[in-house]
């Protein structure tokens, strides 16, 4: 298809269009945020849903590695620790990253919200490039389907977690590149491309990598005589390309192989959620569900485009083999959608949590790409074609609109969207007869068109970013750094007391991942890269991190936990009532807390920590550290004396008996009041535990006691809910409110009542034969003397990364219950080191150089037979 083929030069015009591709889309979504009070500085930031938990503390965190010691390839931050290579390969690649190097960890709302821009932007000039240099259109038209793609459905709705969108930018410049090879032999682009892409973001660029091979086989098929001979070529590039990326992407898949979710079963044929009407419905302007669970996908990218879409398939003009081909291609896109196992297929097989259909941009890329052909061949005597088009459209949407008026499945479907989607294509046919009917020049007409167009996405940007907002809510700036200050003066406070290893947590924390942000070591992490087998570990002695351990929370553990994982501070916004912990700081409303009793990171004990019962029990795992046995807990069963708003009734589940609590008065908070007989020098903690956290997800726990207040998610907490320390035998009352909870079911709640003045013991004598670590980077060292040959247990995660040195000599490591590590320590005076470096990395970096040298090589050589046959 001669009229299809690449364009072979840009021009001076195409600099101007492109410049208008990037601030186009930049000025629209900026004035967009700025209608809703988003803007550098503002009161509200950019931060919704993964944005305000995730990517506002993890940039944080590469900012602090950037200015600081810290390691590139391994992070204490997050729960006991983690491989921060894999960590970046996923959350923090890309060549925009560094840049937050000229903010401050303070203002990380306002660089996500330039990043954000600035990448929507790049997508702007990336497909700018790609549609110059592939279709036959106006340069003019180049730009529309440039800030088209920019500001698509996909883009905008889930603009919160900025990574995906390196992909996006890549995308057009991967199949310019596949474009170049087929047609010119030049694989450099698309070799870059692709390098790039994986250095990104490995999880899109899986989508991008299986997409863009089925496009160069789309191309393939339509004139295979012409392009058979540059399969090789393309396989070559993309397996070099992958090749130089392994530095990163090899680690990463190690990791992930080690770490990562089991496969997810395909337990249906049709996907869940979806309905006939779907991709009409998000075709309409300014239509949000959701990105929560039973959303549909979001591939909206004008009106126009589809127009020129349906032109491809309808005119003569383009082979019926290309209609064939690209066609086959759109088709498995829409497949993909309501087939479970295809839509699966393109998430790795394993389900998105929330976010879902995350290849759908590659629906909307077709449709541009595809608009982009039939407008190359639009001409004026296809206007009555044309016309048809835009009518069939509009009957069809009328009739969409009357199907699904009383489907309560799409009531996301307003009446609003409906009539600008009718008003806009009403005002396109218009103007398309305008332009049929002028016979000179039409540089009026093509600024109305390019006006209204504009207007067009406007209106659909800003009904999604509403969507965004009434579906999760951009935070307010102050809710992130409002006691930034406060809590990182804190936190150095902490630094400069302690001179050897200690982890610190927030225990009032807005967030999971706070300590990312603060750059301290923590318990807490919300992470799809994180140590599984580590995190696993600690929900057996008591951190909360349920399933597939995507979430560790600090809230659910006890005194016992806090020493065993050496918790030597903690920061909080009120008060605390804990033993051992005595206050030494406190800056603004923020208190820092003291642990006396936290274990250092080693501990020289025998090999009864290798015996399961022990090591998932911090009770006897204390025990068998300070060689002090007995029982530190005692059981209690309160009393019930209150119960309000509720029916209380009992029945038999698990073999056990089960508390049901049924409200009387829907939406108001359940409440029960406990009275508990505790003994003296006592940590109290009342036990609950529901019996399903199904349907819970939105429950809270407010508990009132006579030393300790707190109101936290049931879900986060977990089961023990510390009522505070007590010195004296008394009787305190505990007050539980239960709140967004109809029907709650509850096995016996019990009070478990830790004897403080033998846990300080214990934790002294495990303190007697502890070892301190001094942590740099990726590296953890230690001096010991033992008169005997004895095991060092440690609270370093449990990672195939990890080397162990005696006195230099790597020795054998060995864990305990697959979460942490130990090794045997000789008798004597020894120096011990810990050195992490992810498996494959050396192997990566091998492979990433020798892919670029022969890259480098293989484009020499295409550059040498090229100079022979120009001179021949």
């Amino acid at each position: 298809m001669k009229q299809l083929r690449a364009k072979a030069s840009l021009g001076i015009s195409f600099n101007k269009y492109a410049l208008a591709s990037f601030i186009m889309p930049i000025l629209i979504l900026g004035s967009v945020y700025f209608s809703i009070g988003i803007y550098p500085g503002s009161k509200l930031s950019i931060l919704a849903s993964d944005a305000f938990g995730q990517y506002s503390n993890f940039f944080a965190s590469f900012n602090t590695m950037m200015k600081s010691d810290k390691s590139i390839v391994y992070s204490w931050s997050g729960s006991l620790g983690l491989n921060y290579l894999s960590f970046i390969s996923y959350y923090l690649g890309g060549i925009f990253t560094p840049l937050v190097y000229f903010f401050d960890n303070q203002n990380m709302p306002d660089f996500i919200y330039f990043l954000t821009l600035l990448k929507i932007g790049c997508i702007g000039v990336s497909f700018c490039f790609f549609s110059s240099r592939t279709f036959c259109i106006p340069k003019w038209g180049d730009m529309m389907l440039s800030i088209s793609y920019a500001l698509m459905g996909f883009t905008i709705a889930n603009s919160e977690v900025i990574m995906w969108l390196d992909g996006i930018l890549y995308l057009p410049l991967i199949a310019l590149g596949i474009n170049r090879l087929m047609d010119y032999h030049r694989p450099a682009l698309l070799f870059f491309g692709y390098f790039f892409l994986f250095m990104s973001n490995y999880y899109i660029g899986f989508m991008v990598g299986i997409y863009s091979f089925m496009y160069f086989v789309v191309r393939l098929l339509t004139d295979k005589k012409r392009y058979a001979k540059k399969f090789f070529s393309y396989l070559l590039t993309a397996i070099l390309a992958g090749g130089a990326s392994m530095v990163l992407l090899l680690p990463a898949m190690i990791d992930l192989k080690m770490n990562g979710e089991a496969l997810t079963d395909i337990g249906k044929l049709k996907t869940a959620a979806t309905g006939p009407w779907d991709l009409v419905i998000k075709n309409m302007i300014g239509v949000y569900d959701s990105t929560r669970y039973g959303s549909i996908p979001f591939i909206y990218v004008g009106l126009l485009p589809i127009i020129f879409c349906v032109f491809f398939f309808s005119t003569k003009k383009i082979p019926r083999l290309s209609k064939i081909c690209y066609g086959s291609l759109l088709l498995v896109l829409v497949l993909s959608f309501y087939i479970e196992g295809l839509n699966l297929f393109w998430h790795g097989f394993h389900a998105p949590n929330m976010f879902l259909f995350r290849f759908s941009f590659l629906f909307s890329f077709t449709i541009l790409l595809l608009a982009g052909f039939g407008w190359s061949n639009y001409k004026k005597e296809d206007f009555e074609r044309i016309v048809n088009i835009f009518i069939g459209l509009l009957i069809f949407f009328l009739i969409v609109r009357i199907v699904t008026a009383k489907n309560d499945g799409y009531d996301y479907l307003s009446y609003t969207s409906f009539i600008l989607t009718v008003l806009f294509l009403a005002t396109y046919l218009s103007l398309f007869f305008w332009h049929h009917k002028m016979k000179s020049k039409k540089i009026l007409l093509i600024g109305v068109f390019i006006s209204i167009f504009l207007v067009e996405l406007s209106i659909n940007t800003a009904y999604l970013v509403k969507g965004i907002d009434d579906d999760w809510g951009y935070t307010n700036r102050s809710l992130y750094n409002e006691d930034y200050s406060t809590i990182q003066s804190l936190v150095k406070q902490a630094e400069k007391e302690s001179n050897n290893f200690y982890r610190l947590e927030n225990v009032t924390a807005m967030s999971n991942n706070e300590s990312f942000r603060y750059g301290y070591s923590g318990i807490g992490m919300f992470s799809s890269i994180r140590n599984r087998h580590s995190s696993y570990y600690m929900n057996t002695i008591g951190f909360r991190s349920a399933g597939t351990n995507l979430q560790i929370y600090y809230q659910n553990n006890t005194l016992i936990t806090d020493a065993l994982m050496g918790i030597k501070y903690n920061i909080a916004n009120k008060p605390i009532s804990k033993a051992g912990f005595e206050k030494i700081g406190e800056e603004g409303k923020n208190y820092l807390y003291e642990n006396q009793n936290a274990l250092p990171m080693g501990v020289l004990t025998d090999e009864r920590v290798y015996q399961k019962d022990v090591s998932s029990n911090p009770e006897q795992l204390l025990s068998v550290l300070s060689g002090l046995d007995g029982k530190f807990y005692r059981t209690i069963s309160p009393k019930i004396v209150k119960i309000e708003n509720a029916e209380l009734t009992t029945e038999t589940k698990y073999g056990k008996e089960i508390l049901v609590l049924n409200a009387k008065e829907k939406g108001k908070p359940i409440k029960i009041e406990w009275k508990i007989e505790i003994d003296e020098a006592s940590q109290v903690y009342l036990d609950i535990l529901p019996a399903s956290y199904e349907n819970l997800s939105q429950t809270r726990v407010e508990i009132n006691a006579d030393k300790q207040q707190s109101n936290t998610s049931m879900v986060k907490t977990g089961q023990y809910y510390s009522l505070g320390n007590y010195q004296n035998k008394q009787e305190i009352t505990a007050k539980v409110a239960f709140e967004y909870v109809d029907i709650l079911e509850l096995f016996e709640p019990k009070v478990l009542s830790l004897n403080t003045e033998k846990f300080a013991e214990a934790a002294k004598k495990a303190q007697e034969n502890g070892v301190e670590f001094r942590v740099s980077g990726r590296k953890a060292s230690a001096e010991v003397v033992t008169e005997d040959e004895q095991v060092l247990f440690t609270t370093i995660a449990a990672d195939k990364g990890w080397k162990a040195k005696i006195d230099g000599k790597e020795v054998a490591i060995r864990t305990i219950n697959d979460g942490v590590l130990s090794i045997m320590v000789p008798s004597g005076k020894h120096q011990i080191e810990f050195v992490y470096l992810p498996q494959g990395f050396k192997l990566g970096m091998m492979l990433s150089i020798c892919c670029v040298v022969i890259f480098a090589g293989y484009q020499y050589l295409l550059f040498r037979n090229s100079q022979e046959r120009k001179f021949k």
